[in-house]
C-alpha cells in the first residue's frame, strides 16, 4: 500500500471491476468482526462531516487488523477531510459532488511529512533516518 490518496469525483463512482471483493461497513459495525480475507475493499461511509466514526474504523483496519486492501472513504466527503482520512488510512476518497477535485489535490500537496507517526507510517518523524539522537 502506498501513502497516497486516490481521489475519486462524485460523478465518476462506477461499481468497479465485479471481480474485487468490496465490503460496505456500517458505522454501527466494529471492524473487528469483519473478516478480512479475501476482501479487497472496504467502504466506510461518512453520513455527514460531522460523524467522525470512519476516522476510527479506518485507524483499527490498518493498525491493529492489518487491512492492505483500499479503505475508501464514501458519503459527505469534504476537501477539508482528505489529509486526516490519509492519516488515518484511507486509500481513497469520493468527493462530495460540490467539491473541487484541483482544491482537493492541493489540500493534498500541503504536507510531506508529519511530526507524528500515523496508521501508514507509524514511527514518529524524529525516529527516521537523519534524525539526530
Amino acid at each position: 500500500m502506498t501513502n497516497t490518496l486516490k481521489l475519486i469525483a462524485s460523478h465518476d463512482t462506477s461499481s468497479g471491476a465485479k471481480s474485487q471483493n468490496i465490503v460496505e461497513l456500517s458505522n454501527h459495525a466494529d471492524p473487528a468482526t469483519l473478516s478480512l480475507q479475501g476482501v479487497e475493499q472496504i467502504r466506510l461511509n461518512f453520513p455527514k462531516f460531522t460523524d467522525g466514526r470512519a476516522f476510527s474504523q479506518a485507524y483499527l483496519l490498518r493498525r491493529r487488523l492489518g487491512f492492505k486492501g483500499d479503505l475508501c472513504a464514501t458519503g459527505d466527503v469534504l476537501v477539508d477531510q482528505l489529509l486526516q482520512m490519509k492519516r488515518c488510512g484511507f486509500s481513497s476518497a469520493v468527493l462530495r459532488a460540490d467539491q473541487s477535485m484541483d482544491h482537493a489535490q492541493r489540500q493534498l500537496g500541503h504536507f510531506a511529512r508529519y511530526f507524528q507517526g500515523d496508521a501508514t507510517n507509524p514511527q514518529p518523524l524524529f525516529t527516521s533516518e537523519g534524525a539526530s539522537a
